[in-house]
Formats: structure tokens, C-alpha cells, sequence
């Protein structure tokens, strides 16, 4: 997990995904064409909230989103979703 230089606004939080599994518990290999789009992340930055509700994720959470849940941007060659916390369905 690097720094980043962006701060979300709001209840917005970046998140960085997991790399999407390679191979099945069994050993298949599993082709590009055929993975899944992940849904787990870790938290990378924060908004600071609303006045009426606080966040409840912080820098360095791993959380499980929904799966077409924020908006796909890359930033200095790295992927990562801004989304809502209200987007994020649980903390690991």
C-alpha cells in the first residue's frame, strides 16, 4: 500500500483491490478472460465525513464492496475505486 496524494471528499473513501485469484483450490489456472472482478480492498485514503454521520473505516482496513460498486480511476500506474462508505459492505 503506497501513499497517495488525493484526498476524497465527504463519505468517499479510496480503496486499492485485491489482486484477483490466479488459480482454483484445486491448482486450474484460471485465464484473464475468466476472472471475476474483485471485491475485496484495502482502504487507501478517507473523505472526513459528513456532520451527521462520522466514517467508520480507516486507512489500512480491509473491506468487502459490492461488485460493481465506485468509479475505476489509476493513479500513477496503480488501479483503485472511489466509492461511498456506504458502498463497502463489511470490514475484514
Amino acid at each position: 500500500m503506497a501513499k497517495v496524494d488525493i484526498k476524497p471528499l465527504a463519505d468517499r473513501v479510496l480503496v486499492e483491490p485485491v489482486a484477483a485469484e490466479t488459480t482454483t483450490a484445486s491448482g486450474i489456472i484460471i485465464p484473464d478472460s475468466a476472472k471475476e472482478k474483485p471485491q475485496k480492498g484495502v482502504v487507501v485514503a478517507v473523505g472526513p465525513g459528513t456532520k451527521d454521520e462520522p466514517l467508520t473505516v480507516k486507512v489500512g482496513d480491509t473491506v468487502l464492496y459490492g461488485k460493481y460498486s465506485g468509479t475505476e480511476l489509476k493513479l500513477e500506474g496503480t488501479d483503485y475505486l472511489m466509492m461511498r462508505e456506504s458502498d463497502i459492505l463489511a470490514i475484514v
